[in-house]
């Protein structure tokens, strides 16, 4: 075991010195920072998808046929968490303010509690997904600890209201993806739910919060994990059958809420497994200096990197971000410099694409040391 454990090691030294090399090699050539790409990205996105007169953005840059007026929720909690991530870089910005002022037009009373519905409610609404929420919650909490002000952990206790309402014990527990759909129990419903959770906890010191983020971290593990520790995504009820894609957001919230036990428990075992799943992530998903293209599940995966690099201080996973981003702005953008490698450019990437960047803009200086 010992023996397995130096090599792991030494592998992962050696792959931390070559991505060191190719961003040395990268910086002679190209002068654009992680800072410069937030900035472009972030007036892209209000240049081509914001419509100003209703406060609201669009799915893609132009309308295509068949599309609806506007987003779906999903884009707005990329947008959303970049924003948090901006206010982290530039403190005196209101970008929050901006893009909750679109996200409350998804918001409605339906019983059994409040929560944001898929599609803007004035415009028909549409169903409500666990997940969709579960995005925003962690935005909201993510502004709590930063700013101490308690409209967002307001905000947060409602989402997790809301995603407890998808709770049951079939198949040993865990969380529904969809409201009123019980045919399906997701990482991406119950990874999110462990990390809003646990931040909660840190935030309030309410036990229930933990006893929560615990239970559907330990059925996730227990249902979902793989034997290399990346997650299935979903198991699919009443025949419990397995649905084995691997994702890199699935990845990213298990990540992150292992670390978050951690800090919470200091029970090494959570560390373990956070480092376990780091590796199996990284080594499924990184290849020739680039992430899968879905760049806001990878986003989440950057998410759990950050969490676990502030517990054991490994650059490994937070400087193949670094070559990530340069070779997705290089190879990836358009010639406005919109992200994505289809010719409908998403919202969706942008603001995945734009959390990345502004994270690496405040965690590079680290790596520089």
């Amino acid at each position: 075991m010992l023996m397995r454990i130096y090599f792991i090691n030494l592998r992962q030294k050696a792959a931390s010195v070559f991505i060191l090399l190719l961003l040395s090699t990268a910086a002679k050539t190209q002068s654009v920072t992680a800072k410069d790409i937030a900035r472009q990205m972030n007036s892209n996105v209000f240049h081509y998808y914001y419509d100003s007169a209703n406060q609201l953005f669009t799915e893609k840059e132009q309308h295509y046929q068949g599309d609806k007026p506007h987003s779906y929720l999903w884009p707005l909690c990329a947008l959303l968490q970049a924003a948090n991530e901006w206010e982290a870089l530039y403190p005196k910005d209101a970008a929050m303010q901006k893009i909750m002022l679109a996200v409350k037009q998804y918001y409605g009373n339906k019983p059994p509690v409040p929560g944001y519905e898929a599609y803007v409610i004035k415009e028909g609404g549409d169903d409500r997904f666990y997940d969709d929420n579960q995005w925003l919650g962690i935005s909201f909490i993510d502004a709590y600890q930063r700013t101490h002000n308690k409209q967002w952990l307001s905000a947060a206790q409602v989402i997790y209201r809301f995603m407890m309402t998808g709770y049951d014990t079939v198949s040993g527990g865990g969380l529904y993806w969809k409201e009123g759909d019980k045919t399906t129990k997701n990482t991406c419903s119950n990874g999110p739910g462990a990390v809003l959770a646990l931040q909660l906890y840190r935030s309030t010191k309410d036990t229930a919060y933990l006893h929560t983020g615990l239970s559907l971290y330990n059925w996730a593990v227990a249902t979902l994990m793989s034997p290399e520790g990346l997650f299935y995504d979903n198991i699919r009820l009443p025949a419990k059958t397995i649905a084995k894609q691997f994702y890199t957001y699935n990845s990213g919230t298990m990540l992150q809420s292992a670390v978050l036990l951690y800090e919470i428990t200091a029970d090494k075992k959570y560390l373990q497994q956070a480092q376990q799943m780091a590796a199996a992530a990284y080594h499924q998903f990184y290849k020739e200096g680039l992430y899968p293209s879905n760049y806001w599940f990878n986003a989440v995966l950057l998410r759990g990197y950050e969490e676990l690099f502030k517990a054991d201080h490994n650059p490994l996973y937070l400087q193949s971000f670094q070559q990530y981003l340069q070779n997705a702005w290089a190879k990836q953008t358009d010639e406005h410099k919109l992200a994505g490698t289809k010719k409908e450019k998403l919202l969706l990437d942008q603001g995945g694409l734009l959390e990345i960047a502004l994270r690496m803009a405040r965690l590079e200086p680290q790596l520089a040391k």
